[in-house]
């Protein structure tokens, strides 16, 4: 009599393997993130890409060597024009904050801030006691969010590799799907990974392509705002805000932070005013252009969203809070078609999903 049966053991062999390959990712994550940031690359350049080959004979290779040649123009005119203006005060910035942080943490700022906007004596020196109180703190969180900067600059090297692997998959995506569906022979097998795909795909390009003009929409709000109220370092914290809008939900917390932060640094005495604005492009942002962006693209509740985020942050940290919303969708995808799998009948009397679209098609 066997200690374990067949069934059994078939399930300690997959939860093993599923491991093994959990620990796999983790060791070289820095490669599978490069890889899943390649994907999203070629997700947004495949527009350009489809537009391209139609007018170039159909031809896709040349359509990839035009969007890549248009896009390699667009940052040297960019970088030509507007990136000598930002890295200067970027420099600026980062530059000064020591300076700052060293008033923070002395309490000096307390009697700056006051006095330019009228406050008592009494509530000045209740302010600079508190601050030096946790001057400790205050550095070491300083500290802390500059040895952050540092890691994430540290792994600019692997972002060469994303044009280069983004190539290859709008190059050959049609051949990597139909060889992931020749994997398998049961027709329901591969109706249930078709639907997976079709649905991944269509939810990828709704969410890349709307993250990347929600991000283009905020850097301009933000640069455009700010240079017109005069505020400080405006060219550099209006791109820090488009980028940081790639983070769903903390990422506009942090830009905020980051504004009334400086404001508060610097003196900046119509803080107010920036502060209600921030308030007012939220409210654009999350009820009129990100419902028109995304449309159902992901349908996920607000909840679980934030959940996702929060996990995501604390196991990979801004990589996972990027990552995080896109996963539970795929995960949600591949939930909803395995329930169709159960409920949908063929003609054979097999339960299968039904794909409106094929994987070889681009997505909507």
């Amino acid at each position: 009599m066997d200690l374990i049966d067949r069934k059994t053991l078939r399930v300690i062999v997959t939860v093993l393997l599923f491991a093994a390959v959990l620990a796999l990712l983790w060791v070289a994550r820095r490669a599978f993130i490069a890889f899943l940031m390649a994907i999203f690359f070629a997700y947004l350049l495949e527009p350009a890409v489809a537009w391209f080959a139609r007018r170039l004979k159909g031809r896709r290779i040349y359509g990839i060597a035009a969007a890549y040649a248009v896009l390699l123009i667009g940052l040297v005119v960019f970088g030509v024009t507007l990136g000598p203006k930002i890295a200067n005060e970027a420099q600026q910035l980062a530059q000064t904050l020591p300076g700052m942080l060293e008033k923070v943490s002395t309490g000096q700022i307390a009697l700056q801030f006051g006095g330019q906007h009228g406050w008592s004596q009494e509530t000045q020196a209740r302010l600079q006691q508190f601050l030096a109180t946790h001057k400790d703190e205050i550095l070491q969180r300083g500290k802390d969010a500059a040895a952050h900067a540092a890691s994430i600059l540290s792994n600019v090297g692997w972002i060469v590799l994303i044009p280069i692997l983004a190539f290859f998959f709008l190059k050959d995506k049609r051949t990597f799907g139909s060889a992931a569906l020749g994997a398998f022979d049961a027709r329901r097998q591969r109706s249930f990974l078709r639907g997976v795909m079709n649905d991944l795909d269509s939810m990828l390009a709704t969410y890349i392509r709307a993250q990347l003009l929600l991000s283009l929409f905020a850097a301009v709000a933000y640069t455009a705002f700010l240079l017109i109220m005069r505020f400080p370092y405006a060219f550099a914290l209006g791109p820090i805000g488009g980028l940081l809008e790639f983070i769903p939900f903390v990422g506009p917390a942090i830009t905020a932070v980051l504004l009334v932060g400086v404001a508060f640094l610097t003196g900046y005495k119509h803080w107010l005013i920036v502060l209600a604005f921030i308030a007012l492009w939220r409210l654009i942002q999350d009820y009129v252009n990100t419902p028109r962006l995304m449309r159902s693209g992901l349908e996920l509740h607000p909840l679980l969203a934030i959940l996702a985020i929060l996990v995501g942050g604390e196991i990979a940290g801004v990589i996972g809070m990027f990552l995080s919303i896109p996963v539970v969708a795929a995960l949600h995808i591949f939930w909803r078609n395995w329930q169709l799998r159960q409920v949908v009948p063929s003609e054979s009397g097999e339960a299968i999903p039904t794909a409106v679209r094929s994987i070889d098609e681009p997505a909507a």
